[in-house]
């Protein structure tokens, strides 16, 4: 059995215009949101084994918020580019990278992307991850390589106006 968390970033600024998209960082609303969605989360669950992260600003200051509240050591985070605007084809590449001895992974990125590989892994219908967003996905496998064809369980679905 694999953990799948998927987080999407909080909600970010459009303050600065000279920035490009995967230089925004969050606004305030999402600096209060994020530490508040991951003590919330703590209650529900353990410190995955990796934390995978979009490269983008925002995604980063979400996992940051995140990893310390969970207490993630630095060597269990990774960034990554592919999942800056990833699609579900995008985001089950990246978790077929990871080793098979990876019981739980976080993932921090971006919608669509995010909203239609939770609804393609579990046949959710889910409209929209808002932003900081929490979806946790239990999964019958044994290696992350056979992500694409898993059907996986929705376990909890959080979001900030929610809790």
């Amino acid at each position: 059995m694999k953990r799948l968390i998927i987080v999407r970033h909080a909600k970010s600024s459009w303050d600065d215009a000279s920035l490009t998209d995967h230089d925004r960082p969050l606004a305030k609303r999402g600096m209060r949101d994020a530490p508040r969605m991951a003590e919330y989360l703590c209650r529900y669950l353990d410190r995955p084994d990796m934390v995978v992260t979009s490269t983008a600003i925002r995604a980063r200051q979400t996992a940051d918020y995140f990893t310390q509240a969970l207490g993630t050591l630095p060597h269990q985070v990774r960034e990554t580019s592919a999942l800056f605007h990833a699609g579900p084809s995008e985001i089950s590449a990246v978790l077929s990278q990871l080793s098979p001895s990876t019981q739980s992974v976080m993932l921090f990125g971006h919608n669509p992307g995010f909203t239609d590989f939770v609804n393609q892994l579990t046949a959710e219908n889910i409209e929209n991850i808002p932003t900081c967003g929490v979806a946790v996905i239990s999964l019958q496998l044994g290696d992350w390589q056979d992500v694409r064809s898993a059907i996986g369980q929705l376990e909890h679905y959080f979001y900030p106006k929610g809790i």
